[in-house]
């Protein structure tokens, strides 16, 4: 699931935004070491939360508990509306753009086969994470099998030597181009949301989150090397869809073509996991009290949040016919950075609370480097936001007074929830014992 959600379209067109900020080969190779390393910094602060929190939605809960339920809640808001919907609407309309190289498709055709995609995936895990994780593990099987092929073709056709610098690397530009690699790693955490339906989750999602983020960061320093052996960097600059024209110049054609189906299968296996993984926080908020309780409903033979995998579809797909999904993700999206940023400094108070020498043998995963590391990972966030901000200050504040807007919704649905919880507490204790029995249990009173 890591790899699979973390490798989606992005590589396969991002690397030429890294080489027009960064016009150096070296440069571009360091710009996605970096942005690699930092993503696995980021999963090893995951990974150890997931230790200490292995609970169903995931950044939700260590937000809610390391900070407040204020800040867990606007992470939900902020992903139902735009983050993680929007993500899904994006890559489902890129899925239906590959998908028109093959069938020629008309913009409206384009949107249904997006919608398409996005209700099939939510059907599958609509009857549970079992086949939602197989289709997962199948996709990301098959593409990384194909990359392996279409590496193979470009460094078989490839030079050695390294091409030539058309410009020299600008701290701001290397910020920029850092900005444009790390979306291409992004989704490392969501792994995370659908703990208490994994196995041993304490051990299991940190070794997933640490050997996913490995493979990822091998994969694309592989792609990016081999893109750079085999197009000139002029080439490489002006490129929208780099892998098609490095094969096309190695391979012809009729093999460039087939990276149509490489990005379609890569996109279809992306937009899984992320499918997959939403639901899970909006049922966890359903449980705290903090969204319509029909939204925290299992289903009786599924046991899967069903309802708020509906919801998530809907709105999904709703984003992807009014075509709105891109205006509202490029608002927002740089947000999430303020959260992993929380996460990173939550996580350093977090261990001097918890980690005493007496319960030192209790601790399942600890992160490298503290507490260098999270701080050093805290203000590579804190500068991709202030970066944003100084470069759209409009469309800036206005992602922020998106997310801010749940602020206000959170106070008033915890004195709505706070209000309807008052009257339970006056019944009987007969009463009141035998509802709980015959009520559902939250997840983390069954552990």
């Amino acid at each position: 699931m890591v790899v699979g959600t973390i490798v989606g379209s992005s590589i396969f067109v991002q690397p030429s935004e890294v080489s027009r900020a960064v016009p150096s080969f070296a440069g571009m190779l360091l710009v996605w070491l970096v942005a690699g390393a930092l993503t696995w910094f980021g999963a090893s602060i995951c990974a150890e939360l997931s230790a200490v929190y292995p609970r169903t939605g995931g950044v939700y809960v260590f937000l809610r508990e390391m900070f407040s339920p204020a800040a867990g809640f606007l992470w939900g808001w902020a992903m139902f509306w735009s983050m993680h919907s929007g993500i899904i609407a994006a890559i489902a309309m890129v899925f239906g753009r590959y998908a028109a190289t093959i069938v020629p498709l008309s913009d409206i055709g384009i949107r249904l086969v997006a919608v398409g995609g996005i209700l099939v995936l939510s059907a599958i895990n609509y009857f549970g994470v079992r086949p939602g994780s197989a289709v997962q593990t199948a996709l990301t099987i098959t593409k990384l099998a194909a990359i392996a092929v279409l590496l193979a073709i470009l460094f078989g056709a490839g030079t050695l030597a390294a091409p030539a610098a058309l410009g020299g690397v600008e701290p701001r530009g290397f910020l920029r181009a850092l900005v444009a690699g790390l979306f291409a790693f992004g989704g490392w955490h969501m792994v995370t949301y659908a703990a208490e339906e994994t196995r041993d989750p304490e051990r299991t999602i940190p070794r997933a989150l640490m050997l996913g983020t490995s493979v990822v960061v091998i994969v694309y320093l592989a792609l990016n090397s081999a893109y750079l052996l085999v197009l000139p960097f002029d080439r490489v600059l002006a490129s929208t869809h780099i892998a098609y024209d490095a094969t096309l110049a190695t391979a012809g054609a009729g093999v460039a073509s087939a990276i149509s189906i490489l990005v379609i299968v890569s996109s279809f296996g992306a937009m899984s996991g992320i499918v997959l993984a939403g639901p899970r926080v909006y049922y966890a908020m359903a449980q705290d009290g903090l969204l319509f309780a029909w939204m925290g409903a299992l289903h009786p033979r599924h046991r899967t949040p069903y309802l708020a995998i509906a919801m998530q579809a809907v709105w999904s797909s709703l984003l992807v016919l009014t075509g709105t999904y891109g205006v509202i993700v490029s608002r927002v999206i740089y947000t999430e950075w303020i959260f992993f940023a929380a996460l990173a400094l939550g996580t350093i108070a977090l261990r001097r609370r918890l980690w005493r020498p007496a319960s030192a043998e209790q601790v399942l995963f600890r992160a490298w480097g503290f507490p260098v590391t999270p701080l050093l990972f805290a203000l590579v966030c804190f500068a991709i936001v202030l970066n944003q901000i100084a470069t759209d200050p409009r469309e800036s504040a206005t992602g922020l007074a998106l997310v801010a807007a749940g602020l206000p919704v959170y106070f008033v649905w915890r004195r709505l929830d706070a209000r309807d919880r008052l009257p339970q507490s006056l019944l009987p204790a007969e009463i009141h014992e035998g509802a709980a029995v015959g009520g559902e249990q939250r997840p983390r009173d069954r552990r």
